[in-house]
């Protein structure tokens, strides 16, 4: 049966950034002609790039399988999109002819988006100092490269950073300090096992937090209270403490995914905070749906092991103004069925749009 989760969600704003003036999309292939593009656009433009004059700020030197950054960049240049090639390195080594990227940033004072994603980036070679000089600096995409930590001296203007499919182990203390807008982090898809206290100290706007695909045995502390939207699926978080969401607060979002939850390990308060507009326990071992605030409108259980439907999870009572809001929820895949749910269970979902099972 085809379902959507809520809409407020990160994926779209990829693709979207509803700013006037700024490009709306991440690659121009396939979409207008390239030669049409330098035959309408009487501006500079790099050879290895196009320049569309309907966004004559962003430069799109992407998906052509080059080693290296373009030379001589124009001073406009404020959107840089360089994903989908080969870069290895932004470091100077004349033995490899490979040029800094402050060389190629040197006419570049107001460069706001850089887009590096699907390349080859380590860690090792990135040279950070250049990123830090871009005071305007506000979207650093590096998606699926080979970074194995997260860049330091990063521009403390940063509104989002996303190194989701590196291979990011550790970060370092004192990293974040300085980035007090950051409001957007994508860690998932790395080999993170904790994170330590002080590792994310200074992200005090931090809103959404991904940190699912890691190598996580339990939800860390010392997580940004700010954070409204935190992921953490696809780890291996087998026990959670009756406190650890105790911190956050407004966290509204909270996904836990394919993470081996076991009931006997769940305390029964645990996510019973009225802030919770969302959660996502499906596809664990749950035996039994667990309590949640009446303020909660989306849950997801599917593919689970859930036998029974307990009304009292929703409704500790039921009255005129005792009920719960939830609007969709997600039982599909679990060991009971429509005929299994007691027969008084509309008058506490009363205002509930789907249901599955």
């Amino acid at each position: 049966m085809h379902y959507k989760r809520s809409p407020q969600h990160y994926f779209p704003i990829l693709f979207f950034i509803l700013l006037a003036g700024e490009p709306s999309v991440l690659s121009l292939q396939g979409r207008i002609d390239p030669a049409w593009i330098r035959a309408t656009n009487p501006q500079a433009c790099p050879q290895q790039c196009d320049c569309p004059i309907q966004w004559p700020t962003a430069i799109y030197c992407d998906q052509r399988g080059l080693t290296d950054i373009p030379h001589q960049l124009p001073e406009r240049t404020q959107y840089l999109f360089l994903q989908v090639r080969k870069i290895m390195t932004f470091f100077c080594s004349q033995r490899n002819n490979i040029s800094s990227l402050s060389l190629f940033l040197t006419n570049v004072t107001d460069l706001r988006w850089l887009i590096l994603d699907h390349n080859q980036l380590q860690s090792d070679k990135l040279e950070q100092a250049a990123l830090q000089n871009q005071t305007q600096l506000c979207y650093f995409f590096a998606n699926n490269n080979h970074l194995r930590s997260v860049p330091n001296h990063l521009p403390a203007g940063l509104k989002q950073l996303r190194l989701a499919y590196n291979q990011i182990s550790s970060i370092n203390p004192g990293t974040f300090n300085n980035l007090h807008n950051l409001t957007l982090l994508l860690l998932q898809g790395n080999r993170l096992q904790t994170i330590a206290g002080g590792e994310l100290k200074g992200l005090v706007s931090l809103t959404l937090l991904d940190l699912s695909w890691n190598l996580l045995s339990s939800v860390p502390r010392h997580l940004p209270p700010s954070v409204q939207q935190l992921y953490l699926s696809n780890n291996a978080l087998s026990i959670l403490n009756d406190d650890i969401f105790a911190g956050f607060l407004n966290l509204k979002y909270l996904r836990l995914s394919h993470c081996g939850l076991q009931s006997h390990n769940i305390p029964s308060e645990v996510f019973n905070f009225t802030s919770l507009v969302e959660l996502d326990l499906s596809h664990n071992k749950l035996t039994a749906i667990p309590t949640v605030p009446t303020t909660l409108q989306y849950l997801y259980l599917e593919a689970n092991e859930i036998q029974v439907f307990n009304m009292t999870s929703f409704c500790r009572e039921v009255g005129p103004l005792s009920y719960s809001r939830i609007q969709v929820l997600r039982l599909d895949g679990n060991k009971m069925s429509y005929q299994q749910l007691p027969p008084d269970w509309v008058f506490c979902l009363r205002v509930i749009e789907s249901i599955y099972l």
